[in-house]
């Protein structure tokens, strides 16, 4: 594991941090490119009222318009729990070059545990993927959040 994958994970972390505080469910996400944070995103699909606004999508949005292009080539993105289908689309999309996750959601992630959409056949590009970055930090986040949310 490199040292720019810890780093960057702990800002996404903070992200993530970020998304608890406002009660939503902490994932947090950056996207980096040419080793700089270009864009940043917190969970926060309860206060946009909006099923898309998922940390990985506001991250994409964010890094979009910095660069004024919906083509992120050469991005990787960051992410606190494995991507769910439809932000593993989002990243094939925008030409994402790598994705970068820490806790695994057998639930419903896509990069490997309940399906893993990156490597469906035919897509037109091809993510690379590694998970498990500060997995127990990752994990333990959300852990804390829901037990919270039931005591």
């Amino acid at each position: 594991m490199a040292t720019a994958d810890v780093d960057f994970m702990r800002a996404a972390l903070a992200q993530a941090s970020s998304a608890a505080t406002a009660g939503e469910v902490p994932v947090g996400a950056v996207l980096v490119h040419d080793e700089r944070i270009i864009g940043t995103g917190a969970n926060r699909p309860i206060s946009r009222c909006d099923p898309t606004a998922h940390a990985e999508i506001e991250a994409l949005r964010s890094a979009a318009r910095a660069l004024a292009s919906y083509r992120l080539n050469g991005s990787v993105l960051y992410v606190t729990l494995e991507p769910c289908l439809m932000c593993a689309a989002a990243m094939v999309h925008a030409r994402v070059r790598r994705v970068v996750f820490g806790a695994w959601d057998p639930r419903a992630g896509a990069a490997g545990s309940m399906l893993d959409a990156f490597a469906l056949p035919g897509l037109n590009h091809r993510v690379d993927v590694f998970g498990g970055v500060l997995e127990e930090e990752c994990g333990a986040l959300l852990r804390d959040f829901f037990a919270s949310r039931r005591a």
